[in-house]
C-alpha cells in the first residue's frame, strides 16, 4: 500500500526523480507521494484534473475534464497556460465527459490526446500548435498508451474495447473488456488495464502475442482507476472509491 485515505488518486504518472504523482478530479489538485509516504499538494484550482505528463524538462502537461483543455505548467510554475482547447464540448450525457487520460509519444515528441465527448484521438505538438485526428469512431476514449514502434493503445471506456492505432492510422480492436480506464505497457510484451465494471472492478494484464489474460489484483478495490509502470517493473494502480494506490512489487521487494 503506498497511500490510503489521502484524498481520491485518479490518473498517475512518475516526475523526473521518479517520485509518484496523483490527479483528484474532486479537489482539483496535482500531489506528490514523498518517499516518507507524507503527499506534498503541487498544483491546486484545476477544474477535474486526470491525465498528467511530465516532461524531460519538467513541464507538466494536465487533462482538465471539465473544460476539456490542456494545460501546461512550466516547471516550478504553479499558474497554468492553456496547451490546447479540444474540439469536443463535455456535457452530463452518459459518456459525454471531457478528456481524461494522455500520453506521451516518444518517437516524435508529441502528446497523444483522446477526446472523450467526441470519440476521437488526435495528436497534438508539444507547442498545442498543431492538432491532427489520428482516429474516430471511439465511444468514449479515455486512457492511452504507445510502444516503441509508435503504436498506440487506446481505453474505450463506454464500448469496452482496447484500440491499437497503428503508425499508418490503421485502427483495431485488440480485445473487449468491460469499462476501461486507463491502460499501459510493460517491457515484456504486456499491455495492462483498469477495468472500472462493477463485475470485474480489477487490474488485468494481457500478452500482446497470445492475448492470454491475467488479473494481477481485485481484491480491496472499487473502481481502479490510474495505471503507472516504473524503471524497476513495479505497477501501481490508483481508486479513487477506495481512497488508495496499491504498489504491485516485480520482485520480492520494492
Amino acid at each position: 500500500m503506498v497511500l490510503q485515505g489521502v484524498g481520491r488518486p485518479d490518473d498517475l504518472a512518475f516526475d523526473r526523480d521518479g517520485r509518484l504523482l496523483f490527479s483528484d478530479f474532486y479537489a482539483g489538485t496535482i500531489s506528490r507521494v514523498n518517499a516518507n509516504g507524507s503527499v506534498t499538494v503541487l498544483l491546486r484550482g484545476i477544474a477535474g484534473p486526470e491525465g498528467i505528463v511530465v516532461l524531460s524538462d519538467g513541464t507538466m502537461i494536465v487533462a482538465e475534464q471539465r473544460t476539456n483543455r490542456i494545460l501546461l505548467f512550466a516547471p516550478q510554475s504553479t499558474s497554468s497556460t492553456v496547451l490546447r482547447q479540444l474540439p469536443g464540448t463535455p456535457s452530463t450525457q452518459k459518456c459525454k465527459d471531457g478528456v481524461d487520460g494522455i500520453a506521451f509519444d516518444s518517437t516524435n515528441n508529441t502528446l497523444i490526446i483522446p477526446d472523450s465527448p467526441t470519440g476521437e484521438v488526435y495528436r497534438l505538438s508539444l507547442d498545442g500548435k498543431t492538432l491532427t485526428l489520428l482516429a474516430s469512431g471511439i465511444v468514449r476514449p479515455v486512457g492511452a498508451a504507445v510502444d516503441a514502434q509508435g503504436n498506440i493503445y487506446v481505453a474505450d471506456e463506454c464500448g469496452g474495447d482496447l484500440w491499437r492505432i497503428a503508425p499508418n492510422k490503421t485502427k483495431t480492436s485488440i480485445g473487449r473488456f468491460g469499462m476501461l480506464d486507463d491502460v499501459a505497457l510493460d517491457t515484456h510484451g504486456n499491455v495492462l488495464v483498469t477495468d472500472l465494471q462493477p463485475s470485474v472492478h480489477a487490474l488485468i494484464r494481457m500478452n500482446l502475442t497470445t492475448s492470454k489474460r491475467e488479473t494481477l489484483v481485485s481484491n480491496g478495490l472499487i473502481e481502479p482507476q490510474g495505471l503507472a509502470i516504473d524503471g524497476h517493473d513495479n505497477i501501481f494502480v490508483s481508486d479513487d472509491y477506495a481512497n488508495l494506490i496499491l504498489e504491485l512489487c516485480a520482485h520480492s521487494t520494492c
